[in-house]
């Protein structure tokens, strides 16, 4: 036992001379990931900065939840970030890649609810679409054939004759992973009687067939700066922008949401899910640099008491998550408990 005792000990000391000097030593709160949730976690990081004048600044990048999530899944350590903003929910091969790296146990916190926006400019056609044109313009291989659509009156008689041109996010980020889960699935199964008894026999062949974007400038990868999307709907009125609400929130002067089935993205309609594009949004956090990175608690009970309604978080975008939720997310924080992985999806 007392050789047990010692092993731990110093895995314990390891882990720690690890996150502060092993690889260099980190006196500040760093994160990567999700574009949507980039926003939030900047907000927190200047009312820690504010509460705690000599503290370091956190560093915050958008990265995309997928490639921020292989950072994050790449080791523990000064070299390796602390936390990880996501867009969607963890996927088991993500977390196995973080086990297979040291990287565990791992906190997962939802911080509340996003939608997928569809937006359009101002002085756009003021369109109002389905899942199922989404997926008819949107899909390399709607039904199995090539999309040859050109215009969005190709997809839908009753859309007008504007060429199909949607800038949205790029393969890694969560952004897009929702589209395709969200948006672009639920439209594949509406077109094509297949698609549900092909998603259980052939998952790969249902991910082809449902969710592979056309590559032929229809939709245009614009990277992870959501704000750039914003400004390319300016510049091109007849084009359709994918992004977090909160984008749309922000930028309400220059741009309209798009309604999805007859429903406009708002608060209340993404909040009750009234909104076919509604998400939630999370952050992951590496247990062992709670121990190991000054301030980094101190930082997310700041979060957990910024995500309520009426709450900074709010005021900024955020749709705040019905109140068990809430409550079940501040004990996570409170409590350092780490995620059970077996509640992960594939």
């Amino acid at each position: 036992m007392r050789l047990l005792l010692l092993a731990m000990g110093l895995c314990l000391a390891g882990c720690q001379d690890q996150a502060l000097g092993g690889s260099g030593s980190r006196d500040r709160i760093t994160a990567v990931g999700s574009s949507t949730v980039y926003p939030f976690t900047t907000l927190v990081a200047e009312t820690y900065v504010a509460n705690n004048p000599d503290a370091r600044a956190p560093v915050i990048e958008s990265t995309g939840t997928g490639a921020g999530m292989k950072l994050f899944c790449a080791g523990i350590g000064a070299g390796h970030p602390d936390i990880e903003d996501a867009s969607r929910r963890m996927k088991r091969s993500e977390y196995a890649a973080c086990a297979a790296n040291g990287v565990g146990p791992v906190m997962e916190v939802q911080i509340g609810i996003d939608g997928i926006a569809f937006a359009e400019a101002k002085d756009g056609p003021g369109m109002s679409l389905t899942p199922a044109d989404l997926y008819r313009a949107l899909a390399a291989t709607p039904g199995g054939r090539r999309n040859t659509a050109r215009t969005w009156r190709d997809v839908n008689p009753a859309l007008p004759a504007t060429p199909i041109q949607v800038y949205g996010p790029p393969a890694t980020s969560g952004t897009r992973d929702a589209l395709a889960e969200l948006i672009l699935t639920r439209g594949c199964e509406a077109v094509d009687p297949r698609a549900k008894a092909l998603a259980i026999r052939d998952p790969d062949a249902h991910r082809a067939l449902c969710t592979r974007v056309r590559e032929d400038g229809a939709y245009v990868d614009a990277g992870e700066n959501d704000n750039l999307i914003v400004q390319k709907l300016a510049a091109n009125p007849d084009a359709i922008g994918v992004f977090g609400y909160s984008y749309l929130e922000q930028n309400r002067g220059t741009v309209n949401g798009v309604a999805i089935d007859g429903v406009a993205p708002t608060y209340a309609t993404i909040a009750d899910g009234r909104y076919p594009g509604s998400r939630p949004l999370y952050l992951y956090v590496k247990t062992a640099h709670l121990r190991a990175i000054p301030g980094l608690a101190a930082f997310l009970a700041l979060y957990a008491d910024a995500w309520g309604p009426g709450g900074p978080l709010v005021r900024r975008g955020l749709i705040a998550a019905p109140p068990a939720v809430r409550a079940r997310s501040a004990a996570i924080v409170a409590r350092q408990t780490p995620l059970d992985p077996a509640e992960l999806g594939a």
